[in-house]
């Protein structure tokens, strides 16, 4: 017997009686079976029982199910959801309600970080927070280490690096090293405001790190993906003809350039010609070319160095418990492959969680978490013969190996510059790094009464790393007799809070919460080295550092710094309206003077909640509106200044007496008993805005952060034996503006669309630098300096030459005043002296971009999802020094194609490249405005595509989640930038963002993934 379909109609409105428009009701557990309110907020669906329940759904309210029972007509009232408001947010030893916060802190959700499919968190946490620029410089498989800044730099010389918090304990071992899954989720803390309570730990922001605990029930989950990467983009490089014939073109040049050098013969012996017959003969091991003088190979080093680099992801974790006690364990293992050959990062990690309410009054948890991360990294030789610059500059006229089996080496074709090729490098020199992490914390929580709690929390990070690194006598990157190293590292880092929570109703509108405490932090390295050369055999590689016939003398070092720090916050709300924090936190810090160790750092903020007045209360349209303003002070006690440079350091040397040499020990450099924190004030006015019940959210921060008595270098007059003296001198300021949009488009039953965008603006100044302002110059340096710190400038402003293009045939004379002929570089003059000099050097551009922000966009169709996610910078400049070695000269290695296709010629000379000749001969090559390139970029950062299977279908398998998702990672780019990527850099530096020598190429992802739960 079949029943009848059974018409059901309805009206759905909100909790003040007025229609929902566009509210969807489906049946549960079938998704694919409802419609949509109409403009009055009525509707009609037909089922084929009238026992079944629906799901009745807005945004903005509380969804409901309802049993028909037989009814046929419904009338359905929907209550506001304050979930978004009322959500929990993590700021600093303790919680506060999002709807509570005077203070400015983006939030990142578990689902928001891994719907990206990612290896590492500042994947995840790239473009999800404004104000929060996460630079991931390389393609390195880990992504390297990331460059994060919270509204831009506030030190020169003491650190930029965010502090690092996970479950309440600082973390020390980078942010990368934490498995994204297990992740809860993230909050960013990014005024003063909210991170004094951090005190001299918070200058430069607070990224706070909750992870997964377990939860009532059992549950078992595993997430896991593949993917397949190459690299993104190649660079023109020269093949084998176009090389011969930018040889023989500079050699024809010659005679130009040194016409009587020509004419008496100077140059007959470098005729391009001799060598290539020479290595064209038959009987030659390492042969080149054929008879014909035509080249034997045209190999393409990018495509030979590289590969198709497979990922895998595996994350499983198991979840239970009672009322009285949870647990968790979460399982990761990571196989990254790089796309340069013999490079890769394996993970494995293992986390416990265990909660235990053991009385009324009395929780306890701990967790502890084990991580194992081992990389090959190719080699770190930044501005050496490594593997990205081998990729480039390695002639294609080369094989990767001849017929006897050696490799093939740059200097095997001569005039070179000596060199290996980089397929030999990835096979014959590893550079290792193996880390093993070991962390945990546990707590212990007193309920003393209803309104006073008493937490203590005791923390450690182990962490043991070993590098050790080998080069064969095969290569000669590290000198052609072997090479052998072992560096280790190992740190201990301990933690212990003990704090008071005091929250109580004063009144029927007051609420006040105060915490207070205490917080005390050790931390201690030890480093240890040994290298040898002139191995016996190449199968020992570093297992036996003893066979090396000459060992270099061993290395260690030792650091150890403490702080103790007290601190109190207080909240105070008024009739959800009005509130109010005050935070004070003091600091004593081991690095400084013995009248300056400690320090103080208060903070004060307001807000208030315009849309809880009675004027708004009742209104249809904004369901938030706060103002907030904030003011407070943090510290910044220069980790990378160093421990100990109040105090006078010994140095060692060595003197030859009677033929016996004598280590002695003297001061080797001045302390400064006086040297003090530097200090950070910051005032942020910000804007929270939600309309139609949260439909549309809208959040806008404006700031300034001034930062003094910074820690510099001042000189000291040279009749003390010492150039300079640690000081508390100089200023430096960021204003911005941040601006975060999210909207829900579209929310109908098969259909939802919603928009994610950020944009930040950030203005930087260097407003003092001491009592007479110099510059500094804070390196990289290469070729001369490459960037200056100047007074009314942002910190590491580009320095160089102003290139005004080349020399043309009718500047000919004008040329010849400074030594230089048509077709050489041409520089501008600036201060009209007739020569060019470091005195011509200007300011060429920065690497803080003016903006930069995300678009996000999500969408659903029934049980498919899909993600499109771009990224944007734009004002910030990359300095290319590969354009040094790869185009300024032309026969000593490899070069771009364009240093031979717009190089000057008589029939090009408006060109900014000069005519082709031997380097031998001549060439000039300076920091220079050609080398500093636009750096703005549109990226695909992510674009995602899934699909859910319904619940019909997971519970018959005893599933609870089934979801299957192909992905792809960095799928365009636009640039005007040559590089392989904008958002690079190759050094180590404070202020070396965008300074680039060949860097590792990043990658296009694809990837296939799963989500399981059951």
């Amino acid at each position: 017997m079949h029943l009848a379909p059974v018409t059901v109609e309805g009206t759905v409105t909100d909790d003040k009686g007025s229609p929902l428009p566009g509210a969807t009701i489906v049946v549960k557990g079938n998704s694919g079976v409802g419609v949509s309110a109409d403009v009055n907020g009525k509707f009609s669906l037909t089922l084929p029982t009238s026992n079944e329940t629906l799901v009745i759904s807005s945004v903005g309210f509380v969804a409901q199910e309802i049993s028909l029972a037989g009814r046929t007509t419904l009338n359905i009232k929907l209550v506001t959801d304050t979930k978004a408001l009322d959500e929990v947010v993590v700021v600093g030893y303790g919680t506060q309600r999002r709807s509570d916060l005077t203070g400015a802190v983006g939030s990142v959700s578990s689902k928001e970080l891994t719907e990206r499919p990612v290896v590492n968190v500042a994947q995840g946490l790239q473009g999800r927070v404004a104000g929060v620029n996460v630079a991931l410089n390389s393609g390195q498989p880990g992504a390297g280490d990331p460059v994060i800044r919270i509204r831009g730099y506030g030190s020169i010389n003491a650190g930029n690096n965010p502090l690092i918090v996970v479950d309440g304990v600082f973390w020390t071992s980078g942010i990368n090293s934490i498995n994204p899954n297990d992740i809860a989720n993230i909050e960013v803390l990014k005024d003063a405001s909210a991170t004094a309570i951090y005190g001299s730990q918070g200058s430069n922001g607070v990224i706070i790190i909750t992870t997964k605990r377990g939860k009532e029930g059992s549950q078992v989950s595993y997430d896991a993906f593949v993917s397949v990467s190459h690299i993104a983009r190649k660079l023109s490089v020269l093949d084998a003809k176009g090389f011969l014939a930018t040889e023989d073109l500079g050699y024809q040049n010659v005679q130009k350039y040194d016409p009587a050098g020509w004419a008496a013969g100077k140059y007959v012996n470098k005729n391009p010609m001799i060598k290539r017959r020479a290595l064209a003969d038959p009987n030659n091991p390492h042969r080149l070319f054929d008879a014909d003088l035509n080249p034997l190979y045209d190999t393409d080093w990018q495509d030979a160095t590289t590969q198709t680099g497979v990922t895998q992801n595996h994350n499983l974790s198991f979840s239970g418990g009672n009322d009285k006690l949870t647990y968790g364990l979460y399982l990761n293992y990571t196989n990254a492959q790089g796309t340069i050959l013999s490079t890769y990062q394996k993970r494995y990690n293992a986390r416990l969680v265990v909660d235990n309410q053991v009385k009324n009054w009395l929780k306890v948890g701990a967790t502890i978490n084990y991580s194992n991360i081992n990389e090959s990294i190719g080699n770190d030789f930044t501005g050496g013969n490594n593997i990205p610059r081998m990729m480039i500059e390695m002639p294609s006229i080369f094989p990767i190996k001849y017929l006897d089996g050696t490799y093939a080496k740059r200097q095997d074709y001569p005039d070179m510059e000596s060199g290996d090729n980089p397929v030999a490098i990835t096979e014959q020199d590893q550079e290792l790094r193996s880390r093993q992490i070991l962390s945990g914390n546990g707590y212990a929580s007193f309920t003393i009464s209803p309104s006073l709690n008493f937490r203590s929390v005791l923390g450690t990070t182990i962490e043991s790393r070993n590098d050790p690194s080998f080069a064969s006598t095969l290569i000669q990157l590290r000198g052609q007799q072997g090479y052998a190293s072992i560096n280790t590292f190992n740190s201990t880092a301990l933690q212990w809070q003990n704090y008071l929570t005091f929250n109580k109703q004063l009144s029927e509108n007051g609420t006040l919460n105060v915490v207070a405490g205490v917080d005390a932090r050790r931390f201690s390295r030890l480093l240890n080295g040994a290298s040898t050369t002139l191995l016996v055999d190449n199968a020992y590689n570093y297992y036996n550092l003893g066979v090396g016939s000459t060992p270099n003398p061993p290395s260690s070092d030792y650091t150890a710094d403490q702080f103790f720090s007290l601190f109190a916050r207080a909240n105070y709300n008024y009739k959800n309206r009005y509130l109010l924090t005050g935070t004070i936190r003091r600091d004593g810090s081991s690095r400084f003077g013995v009248n300056s160790k400690s320090a103080v750092f208060p903070s004060a903020a307001v807000a208030w909640r315009i849309s809880e007045e009675d004027f708004l209360k009742d209104n249809s349209i904004f369901s938030d509106l706060k103002l907030r303003f904030g003011y407070g002070r943090t510290g910044n006690s220069g980790p990378d200044f160093g421990n100990y440079v109040s105090q006078s350091f010994l140095g060692t040397s060595s003197y030859v007496f009677n033929g016996n040499r004598t280590n002695g020990v003297a001061i080797g450099s001045l302390g400064n008993p006086l040297l003090q924190w530097e200090t950070a004030d910051q005032f942020d006015l910000g804007l929270n805005v939600g309309v139609l019940q949260n439909r549309i959210t809208f959040e806008a921060d404006i700031y300034q952060r001034t930062t003094n008595n910074l820690l510099l270098y001042a000189p000291v007059p040279r009749s003390s034996g010492y150039g300079n003296i640690p000081s508390n001198i100089g200023s430096v300021r960021n204003r911005g503006l941040e601006l975060a949009l999210n909207t829900a488009n579209v929310q109908t039953t098969d259909f939802t669309w919603s928009t994610t965008f950020n944009i930040s603006f950030l203005q930087n100044r260097i407003l003092q630098l001491g009592a007479a302002g110099d510059d500094i110059f804070p390196g990289p340096n290469f070729l001369n300096e490459t960037n200056v710190l100047r007074v009314g400038q942002p910190v590491g402003s580009f320095f160089g030459l102003e290139r005004l293009g080349t020399w043309s045939t009718a500047e000919a004379d004008q040329a010849l005043k400074l030594n230089r002929f048509p077709g050489d570089l041409k520089f501008k003059d600036q201060n009209g002296d007739g020569q060019i000099n470091d005195q011509d050097r200007v300011l060429l551009g920065k690497n803080i971009p003016t903006g930069y922000g995300s678009f996000i966009n999500n969408f659903r169709y029934k049980n498919f999802d899909l993600l499109v996610d771009l990224q944007f910078t734009y004002g910030n400049s990359v300095m290319n020094l590969t354009e040094h070695s790869a185009q300024d000269r032309t026969d000593q290695a490899n070069s771009y194609t364009r240093a031979l296709t717009e190089a000057w010629t008589p029939e090009n000379q408006n060109t900014s490249i000069a005519q082709v000749r031997p380097s031998y001969l001549s060439y000039d090559s300076r920091i220079d405005s050609y080398k500093v390139e636009d750096g703005s970029f549109i990226r695909g950062r992510n674009a995602s595509f899934g699909y859910n299977f319904s619940n019909d279908l997971t519970k018959r398998y005893g599933l609870t989640r089934l979801r299957v998702y192909v992905a792809a990672q960095n799928y365009f780019l636009i640039t005007k930038y040559f590089g392989y990527d904008p958002e690079t850099s190759t050094f180590n530096n404070a202020f070396s963002q965008g300074i680039q020598f060949f860097d590792y190429p990043k990658a296009r992802t694809f990837t296939a993934g799963l989500n399981l739960s059951f």
